[in-house]
């Protein structure tokens, strides 16, 4: 059963660009609903949500890559995330999707002067003409 899981990925969209995340470590996806800031934070954590009685904090997934930040609409969503006991929210442009992406159709991160994006990344998977960027989530939610 787990192997069946380990190369299906939730695909969401940051600006123009899809991403993915193994969908092993998706706990659900929620609409935004109303967020409470947190004084002394980092930029990217917009602040936390309660969530059926959790405290979940939420991470401008867009600040967080430096990638410009979004304004956020009705088609905005949360991907409540866990990874090692950590919990947390990625605010995206949208999510709709859930694909999987082959071993064979996944290259490295590309190589690039700025070691930090490169990072947060695990590869790129190639679906039809669309590449996807695979996220490395740990890393992503490392403070």
């Amino acid at each position: 059963m787990i192997s069946e899981v380990e190369n299906k990925y939730v695909i969401f969209k940051l600006k123009e660009e899809y991403y993915g995340i193994p969908i092993a470590n998706v706990l659900s996806i929620e609409r935004i609903e109303e967020i409470t800031r947190v004084p002394n934070a980092p930029k990217y954590v917009m602040g936390v949500i309660n969530l059926r009685g959790e405290v979940i904090p939420l991470v401008d997934l867009g600040m967080r890559l430096d990638i410009d930040a979004g304004d956020y609409n009705r088609d905005s969503r949360i991907i409540v995330t866990s990874v090692d006991d950590i919990i947390a929210g990625l605010v995206v442009d949208s999510s709709s999707e859930v694909l999987e992406i082959d071993k064979d159709s996944i290259d490295p991160p590309p190589d690039t002067n700025n070691g930090r994006c490169i990072e947060f990344l695990n590869g790129v998977g190639k679906i039809d003409n669309r590449l996807i960027i695979l996220l490395n989530l740990p890393k992503v939610l490392e403070y």
